[in-house]
């Protein structure tokens, strides 16, 4: 049974239509000790069925080793939002709710590998002397 309904599903075609460039949903998931990879899965496989821009690859997190240490990914279930090069775009849980949004402009995002970011605001990162992590943590309500 899908988790998009089909009115969403249309919604989301629509949204995902004027991507400019391809983009790769990179998912790391694994069978036991996961609450809800199998939704994660799901959902991921769900949006790429809904783009031709769009692919699903899985991951299993304790079997590849090599992707995991590729993306830097430390827990699971992950999804990594990659368009033409890895910008570092990473969701934790699965992005139900809120931040299902979130996923869909992210993909927009990567998709045309611009940030939409403004001048001052591109010009302030540009000063950053050293690496920056940053993380936003969400929940469902």
């Amino acid at each position: 049974m899908p988790l998009l309904d089909e009115q969403t599903q249309a919604q989301v075609r629509q949204q995902l239509e004027g991507l400019s460039g391809p983009v790769k949903l990179v998912v790391f998931t694994q069978e036991l000790e996961c609450d809800y990879c199998r939704e994660n899965t799901a959902l991921a496989q769900e949006v790429a069925d809904l783009s031709d821009q769009i692919e699903a690859r899985i991951c299993d997190f304790t079997l590849d080793k090599e992707m995991v240490q590729h993306y830097h990914v430390d827990k699971i279930p992950a999804i990594v939002v990659e368009g033409e090069k890895d910008y570092g775009v990473r969701f934790y849980g699965v992005p139900f709710g809120y931040e299902f949004a979130s996923l869909l402009e992210a993909i927009q995002l990567v998709s045309a590998g611009d940030s939409g970011l403004a001048a001052e605001s591109r010009e302030t990162l540009a000063g950053l002397k050293e690496p920056l992590h940053l993380q936003v943590f969400v929940t469902l309500t």
